[in-house]
């Protein structure tokens, strides 16, 4: 039997969003100023939960976090994006494809963790009020947050392990605007079978428990919310949960689409789409979600505004 000659590669090229170049300016300007919004909402609202001890409460330390996560994701894949569109070249090194995918498997799963625990806490707050600083400790806030943290670093560091397995020959174009893992199990000439099994069974795992999790809490506190006599407090204990639901319900229902689904290449267009959607709009919307519906945020940034003109 003939053997058969690969050309391997330790370079690939990112295919970028779109080849039209009036659509291209269009997409840089607007990624531009996203990134932008981000970054001064998400490291905003950071500096804003660090300085005012009114809001080192576990509720906003999850937040803070939450952000710090965000603005890593953004950080991690909108400037390369950037910087392809507005260069002729758009090679990246097999070593800065396995950096850029880390940071971001380890800012996303993180994430699911973070949005377990704020569900877990909204949960402790509104159906065991009188028991919530005991069941709520800083302490244990800590732990969970270091435990997202942990599981996504481990989780990063096993598929960059796995993915040092492949080899790549043949093509070297990932189509797609960031190293994504699926785009790279495509230009492997190795069976990736282990890679994708690891990947389902980890990622998998990891949505499922975090999800689950958000599911009792929020049926829970559903629950709790019908039986109360008040319709004020029906009001603000919806109002309290109902933006970090319509959050949640993005960023998990964007990585179910494309982890979830049969690995393929037919489907790019929606596949982009989708990757958009985790990786550029949600850290761009989580800050408008997150403050401009809670008054605590809005009363402080009110606060530091009048101090200021004062």
């Amino acid at each position: 039997m003939a053997k058969t000659n690969y050309s391997f590669t330790n370079e690939f090229i990112l295919i970028g969003l779109t080849y039209h170049p009036n659509l291209k300016t269009f997409l840089l300007i607007a990624f531009f100023v996203i990134y932008l919004i981000t970054m001064v909402g998400n490291l905003g609202l950071v500096t804003l939960i660090v300085m005012e001890r009114h809001l080192h409460t576990p509720m906003y330390i999850f937040l803070g976090n939450l952000a710090l996560m965000d603005s890593c994701c953004a950080s991690d894949v909108t400037p390369k994006m950037l910087e392809n569109s507005l260069s002729g070249d758009r090679i990246i090194s097999l070593y800065e494809c396995m950096a850029q995918f880390y940071v971001f498997c380890f800012a996303d799963t993180a994430a699911c963790f973070l949005l377990a625990a704020m569900a877990y806490d909204r949960y402790v707050a509104i159906c065991s009020p009188l028991q919530y600083h005991s069941l709520m400790s800083k302490k244990l806030c800590i732990q969970m947050i270091t435990g997202a943290y942990i599981a996504g670093h481990l989780h990063s560091m096993v598929h960059i392990g796995l993915l040092f397995r492949l080899s790549f020959c043949g093509s070297h174009h990932i189509n797609h605007f960031f190293c994504d893992i699926l785009p790279l199990f495509r230009l492997s000439c190795v069976d990736p079978f282990i890679n994708e099994l690891s990947l389902l069974i980890l990622s998998g795992s990891i949505q499922s428990f975090t999800i689950i999790v958000v599911l009792i809490s929020y049926l829970s506190i559903l629950f709790t919310i019908f039986k109360m006599k008040s319709k004020e407090g029906r009001g603000k204990a919806l109002s309290t949960c109902a933006s970090h639901f319509l959050s949640v319900s993005i960023f998990y229902g964007s990585l179910l689409f494309i982890y979830v689904q049969p690995s393929s290449g037919k489907h790019r267009d929606k596949d982009i789409i989708v990757a958009i959607f985790y990786t550029v709009i949600i850290p761009f919307l989580n800050p408008f979600i997150y403050s401009l519906r809670n008054k605590e945020v809005i009363n402080v940034m009110k606060r530091i505004i009048n101090f200021k003109k004062s």
